[in-house]
C-alpha cells in the first residue's frame, strides 16, 4: 500500500523525529538518498566523474537537501554548479558543504546569463527551487531557469516534489516545473498520485528517512497495490456456488445503444459474478453475446433476487434507476443513471451506494464547470461522496475512490492509462465493479479493486496499440490472473 499525507502533518511528523535525532540528522538522510538516486541516473547515462550538475536553488530546505546531495556528488567528481534564486537566503550550512567539495555557485540576480549556460550543458539539474509548502505555480522570476531546464538535455530530479505544483491537492495553478524523476522523503504526498500534479512528478522514488515512525496510522490517501488487491478479491472456495458467488443485476441499454447492456454484463461476468440478471431492452443483444444471462424485461423490482444492481449505462432515458435505489442491496450508477440524481434519495438509502462519474458527469452532479473538477479532482471527489452520503469513484486521468466516512483516505489508483480513454470501457468498470459489490465487498473497495484491473487489462490489451473496451472487458481474466498469482 501507498500512502500519502497532507503537508501539516508530515511537518508534525518531522518536527517531532527531529527532536529526538542530532541536530541536521533528517537533512543528511534525505541529501544521501538524493545523491545516490542522482548517481545512479548519471551512471545510466555514462559516468558520475566529470558529470555536469546544476541545482536551481530556493531558500526553503529542499533547496539545502538539493546543497548538500550536490556536496556529495562533487566528492565523487561530478561538476556541480548550484544556481541560487534568491540572493543570501540559501541554506547556509548546504552552501558550506558544497563549496568545501569543489562546486561553484552563481547567483541568478548578480549574473542573470550564466544559469543558463550552464543548464544548457547539463547532464543533470536537481529541482529545490520550492517545498512541500510551495503555492500558486512558481514565481515569476524562477519560470525562465524552469522552462531552460526543462528544454535541455538532462534529466531533471525534484527535490520531494516538482517546483510549482500543491502538494496537497495535485493542482497545478500556475507554471510548474516538470520532472523526470522525483525523490520524495518519508512519505509521500496526495500531489505525487493525483493528476495533474503527478504527470509532472515523473518516476516517483522514496527515501526512507524513518518517519513512518511518528506518522499517524490514518493517511489522507492511499494506492493499492498488487498484494492488497490480491487479499480483497473474491476468490470461490469448494462451498461456492453461483449464488453464493454473487448475482449482479445490470440495468443498462437502450435501442439507441444496446452495446452498452453488452459490455456491462461482459464486465460482470469476466468480474466473477455467479450470474448475471439482465433487465432492459437490449436482451437480444446480450443473450447472442452471452447466452448464460438471465434476461428479464424489467421493472428491476420484478427481475428476481440480487445481491447489488449496476444502473445506467447506455440508459438514455428508459426507467430503472428509481426501482434499484428503492431496493435494500447495494446499487452502483453510473452515466445515463448519475443524471437528475437526487441527493436526498441517495443519502436514505441504508444499503451502499456507490456513484462512478467521469468529469463531466461530476462536475453537472457538482453544479460546477467541467475545468473545476479537472483541475481539483481530489476536491471535487471529497465534495461529491459528502453531498451524496455514498461513495464515489471519480474517473479519469487518476481514478480517485472517496467513502462518505471522512476518516477513511480516499484512494487514488495506480494502473490507470490512456488507452482507457475509449468509448464504452466505462460500462465494462461498471459491470466488473458491481460484480464485487455482489461477491460481498464494500462500495470502498469494490471502486479501488474495479479500478485496478480496469487499468491492468487496459494495459495487457493494449501493450502500445490502441483498445477498444471489448478488448478491455476481455482480457479482465488476464487481470485477474495476474493479481490473483500474489495471493
Amino acid at each position: 500500500m501507498r500512502t500519502a499525507y497532507s503537508v501539516e502533518t508530515v511537518r508534525t511528523a518531522e518536527r517531532e523525529l527531529m527532536d529526538r535525532l542530532p541536530d541536521g540528522v533528517l537533512m543528511q538522510r534525505a541529501a544521501a538518498g538524493l545523491a545516490a538516486a542522482c548517481a545512479d541516473l548519471l551512471r545510466r547515462r555514462g559516468r558520475v566523474y566529470g558529470a555536469r550538475v546544476v541545482l536551481l536553488v530556493g531558500s526553503g530546505d529542499n533547496g539545502g537537501d538539493a546543497l548538500y546531495a550536490g556536496a556529495r556528488l562533487a566528492k565523487r567528481g561530478a561538476g556541480v554548479t548550484a544556481v541560487l534564486l534568491t540572493a543570501g537566503r540559501a541554506h547556509e550550512g548546504g552552501l558550506a558543504a558544497l563549496s568545501g567539495a569543489g562546486g561553484r555557485v552563481v547567483e541568478h540576480s548578480s549574473d542573470p546569463s550564466a544559469p543558463f549556460d550552464v543548464l544548457a550543458a547539463a547532464d543533470l539539474v536537481v529541482d529545490g527551487i520550492t517545498g512541500i509548502g510551495g503555492r500558486g505555480g512558481l514565481r515569476p522570476d524562477a519560470v525562465p531557469l524552469a522552462r531552460a531546464a526543462r528544454e535541455s538535455d538532462a534529466v531533471v530530479v525534484a527535490v520531494d516534489l516538482p517546483s510549482g505544483v500543491e502538494a496537497d491537492s495535485g493542482e497545478v495553478v500556475g507554471e510548474a516545473l516538470r520532472a523526470d524523476v522525483t525523490l520524495t522523503f518519508g512519505t509521500y504526498k496526495p500531489a505525487h498520485l493525483i493528476d495533474p500534479a503527478r504527470e509532472y512528478a515523473g518516476a516517483v522514488g522514496l527515501v526512507d528517512i524513518g518517519l513512518g515512525a511518528v506518522l499517524p496510522p490514518a493517511a489522507e490517501l492511499e494506492a493499492l497495490q498488487h498484494a492488497d488487491v490480491a487479499r480483497l478479491l473474491p476468490v470461490p472456495t469448494g462451498e461456492s456456488d453461483k449464488y453464493r458467488r454473487g448475482v449482479v443485476g445490470v440495468v443498462a441499454g437502450s435501442a439507441r445503444y444496446p452495446g452498452a447492456a453488452v459490455l456491462a454484463v461482459a464486465g460482470a461476468l469476466r468480474g466473477g459474478a455467479g450470474a448475471v440478471r439482465y433487465v432492459g431492452p437490449a436482451g437480444d443483444a446480450v443473450i447472442a453475446r452471452f447466452p448464460e444471462t438471465l434476461v428479464h424485461a424489467g421493472p428491476p423490482a420484478k427481475a428476481g433476487r440480487v445481491q447489488a444492481w449496476v444502473v445506467g449505462p447506455g440508459l438514455g432515458e428508459e426507467p430503472g434507476v428509481r426501482d434499484a435505489l428503492a431496493s435494500d442491496v447495494p446499487v452502483l450508477v453510473d452515466a445515463d443513471g448519475l443524471r437528475g440524481l437526487n441527493a436526498k434519495v441517495v443519502r436514505a438509502r441504508k444499503a451502499p451506494t456507490l456513484l462512478t462519474p467521469h468529469a463531466g458527469e461530476a462536475a453537472a452532479l457538482l453544479e460546477v464547470p467541467r475545468e473545476e473538477v479537472e483541475s481539483a479532482r481530489l476536491t471535487a471527489v471529497r465534495e461529491l461522496a459528502a453531498r451524496y452520503g455514498a461513495t464515489v469513484l471519480l474517473k479519469g486521468s487518476t481514478t480517485l475512490v472517496a467513502d462518505p466516512d471522512t476518516a477513511l483516505p480516499v484512494r487514488a489508483n495506480p494502473t490507470g492509462t490512456p488507452w482507457l480513454a475509449t468509448a464504452g470501457s466505462g460500462d465494462v468498470l461498471s459491470g466488473l465493479t458491481g460484480s464485487l459489490l455482489a461477491a460481498g465487498l464494500g462500495a470502498r473497495d469494490a471502486g479501488s479493486v474495479g479500478a485496478y484491473l480496469h487499468g491492468l487489462a487496459a494495459r495487457s490489451a493494449a501493450r502500445g496499440a490502441p483498445v477498444s473496451a471489448e478488448d478491455v472487458g476481455a482480457a479482465l481474466r488476464v487481470a485477474w490472473r495476474d493479481v490473483s498469482e500474489e495471493a
